[in-house]
């Protein structure tokens, strides 16, 4: 459920403001009518009425008109709404608060930057990249001093190399990555995106020249010294089918394993189908019933030896000869490739990838320096330094920590002469940040601070910005009065006309009698006899027909369940049409024809009783109907005692102005 409350305060405030103000808003903006000292504006009716009627919005006198006078009993439910103080209850202003931060989330983006980050993603996708790497671990969130630790370390390493010592020798003997023993650092292939929090990485790999020894990159997980060996087109992806035979236990085995794969290509050169040969040989069970096909596959899924064979494969249908990898000796067969498409192809999911990864960051951080310098941010470094002094590392790491219950409100950032964010309010946010505090047990105090001081000062920023998204975006302000008047008008006429017209059954009745009562009529109907036999034996089907064809059911269920209940009746009513066995024995007598299921040895047919007359609806027969004409004549009566209770005059030079065809 949706509600909103924005708009109307910027009314109310240039109601309220010196009247150069109104008038200039007047004169620019004039007003079309309004609803209990509440405007209603040209530009909102303009903007409203061609975007509910989008292509048929021509601008007609007669399609304005007829749009205005829904616009105006819109207006006059949302004036009683807030009347009846339903924008006040709490769930309501829950609901709408939701709302807005949803909303607002679309605006506290850097778009420019996001949009740069999604297209250099695409620019990186295009190239895979050969690289080397010496690591020193270093998370993300260690100490000042274990991080000092760590580059110092790094940059010696960096000086080896660049002394002479051998990139391979020192990451064997010194990388952290545990695969350097046995590949000297070598990654081989990587390709964009790199996995969440090695986008510096990515960024470097990317910027670099082949051959060149990359100065120490920090990510997420530490420190990175990175060859750059060279760079080829994308490989993207291949889709194949495979024939793999297992390796065995034994170099015995596994020589014969690989006979009978050379002889299984030998068998598919000369013709064999691939499928049949897949069936009667691979020992892949996941894959072997449907052909050996196991999809799409992109590098560095599997090993080396089978990427690089597939990959190898210049047409779709080519087939590798045997390929040996450490699980077996592998046939492949290529399905089809698909390289990086075109920048229109990947923008949806590169766009939620880059949100989701962090690199987003940057546009984070983008948008905050923009905010501070639009909003004449200002700091106050001695108030922190002060307050920092204050505090002692054996409480304020802790859980026993608490804010200054007496809220100090010196000033420690101020956004122009808007805002001013308080030690009150950077106390209640260390708070909420309790994990982050006790996490910097070991770390100085001010080390902490500082970390929570920024993350703290970037949630202001966000904060400030979404306070001001009415003032600077017209569209946010027009969404979120549409919003709010839209779960207003939902509230209020449940209140006075839904639940009334489901609850009100005195009303509903008497409304029903006078105005309804043959409003709603049954065609002609038939009642009937369904007759269920349980029997198959079509001697004993003719004696139940030929006797139901004379006697009533009652008469019926006498003669032939006197031993046993082999024979059921079920009385229904069915209108003309609804059951088309009826459709040729719409006559009272009538039987339709037997029809058997041999299954369950059962057999029915339908026996017309009574040709029913239309006749008119009872309530209880149409309440769906009537209570729906019950809620619109509650809804007329509630708009015309509205329109008494709030006069509203349109102002027909505003609205002539809109017109751009008869």
């Amino acid at each position: 459920m949706v509600k909103q409350f924005i708009a109307s305060t910027c009314l109310l405030f240039l109601l309220a403001a010196p009247g150069t103000a109104l008038l200039r808003a007047q004169s620019t903006d004039p007003v079309l009518f309004t609803v209990k000292n509440n405007p209603v504006y040209l530009s909102e009716f303009r903007q409203i009425y061609a975007k509910t009627n989008q292509q048929k919005a021509d601008f007609s006198e007669a399609s304005l008109r007829e749009y205005l006078d829904l616009y105006v009993k819109f207006k006059l439910k949302v004036q009683k709404a807030r009347d009846m103080h339903l924008d006040t209850v709490e769930a309501f202003k829950s609901e709408l608060d939701g709302y807005r931060r949803q909303l607002a989330a679309t605006y506290l983006v850097d778009k420019e930057v996001t949009d740069k980050l999604i297209h250099e993603a695409y620019e990186h996708m295009k190239r895979d990249a050969d690289i080397s790497h010496i690591f020193i671990a270093c998370d993300k969130n260690a100490k000042a001093a274990d991080t000092l630790i760590a580059y110092n370390r790094v940059m010696n390493l960096l000086k080896m190399i660049q002394n002479g010592a051998a990139f391979e020798q020192v990451a064997r003997d010194s990388s952290e990555d545990k695969s350097a023993k046995e590949n000297s650092g070598n990654l081989g292939y990587v390709t964009a995106m790199l996995p969440d929090g090695y986008y510096n990485l990515e960024k470097a790999v990317y910027s670099a020249k082949p051959s060149e020894i990359l100065h120490p990159v920090r990510t997420n997980a530490g420190y990175h010294i990175v060859r750059v060996h060279a760079f080829r087109p994308a490989r993207g992806e291949m889709e194949v089918s495979q024939i793999l035979l297992r390796k065995g236990s034994s170099e015995e085995e596994n020589a014969r394993k690989r006979l009978r794969a050379d002889s299984i290509y030998a068998a598919l050169k000369a013709g064999a189908k691939w499928d049949d040969i897949c069936a009667q040989t691979s020992e892949d069970q996941m894959s072997a019933g449907k052909g050996g096909y196991i999809g799409f596959f992109g590098i560095n899924r599997y090993q080396r030896a089978f990427e690089d064979a597939a990959f190898a494969l210049k047409n779709d249908g080519d087939i590798s000869g045997p390929v040996e990898t450490s699980i077996g000796y592998h046939v492949i067969k290529r399905i089809s490739h698909r390289g990086v498409g075109s920048f229109d192809d990947f923008r949806r999911p590169l766009t939620e990838r880059v949100k989701r990864d962090s690199r987003s960051e940057v546009a984070k951080q983008s948008m905050i320096n923009r905010i501070q310098k639009d909003g004449n941010f200002k700091e106050y470094p001695d108030a922190l330094a002060q307050w920092t002094a204050q505090q002692v590392d054996s409480v304020f790491l802790t859980f026993k920590w608490k804010p200054d219950p007496a809220k100090p409100q010196t000033p420690l950032q101020r956004y122009g002469d808007a805002k001013a964010y308080t030690v009150a309010d950077f106390e209640e946010f260390c708070a909420r940040a309790s994990r982050d505090r006790m996490r910097g047990i070991g770390n100085p105090v001010k080390e902490m601070v500082d970390k929570l001081y920024k993350n703290w000062s970037d949630e202001v920023a966000l904060q400030f910005e979404e306070s001001q998204l009415d003032k600077k975006y017209p569209e946010f302000r027009s969404l979120m009065r549409e919003y709010e008047e839209g779960m207003l008008l939902f509230d209020a006429a449940k209140q006075e006309v839904w639940d009334r017209a489901n609850s009100d059954s005195t009303g509903l009745e008497q409304y029903f009698n006078q105005n309804l009562s043959n409003k709603y009529k049954w065609d002609e109907r038939a009642r009937v006899s369904i007759y269920t036999l349980k029997s198959d034996d079509p001697q004993l089907l003719l004696k139940v027909r030929e006797f139901s064809a004379k006697k009533s059911a009652e008469d019926v269920l006498k003669k032939f369940n006197k031993k046993e209940n082999v024979l059921t009746v079920i009385e229904k009513i069915y209108e003309k049409g609804k059951n088309k066995d009826l459709n040729d024995v719409w006559k009272a007598g009538s039987l339709t024809n037997a029809k058997t299921d041999a299954g369950t040895k059962t057999a029915n047919f339908i026996k017309v009783e009574e040709i029913i007359p239309p006749t008119a609806k009872t309530l209880g027969e149409s309440r769906g109907y009537a209570v729906a004409d019950y809620q619109d004549n509650l809804e007329k009566q509630w708009v015309e005692k509205l329109k008494t209770e709030y006069p509203v005059k349109i102002q027909e030079g505003a609205f002539q102005t809109l017109i751009k065809k008869p």
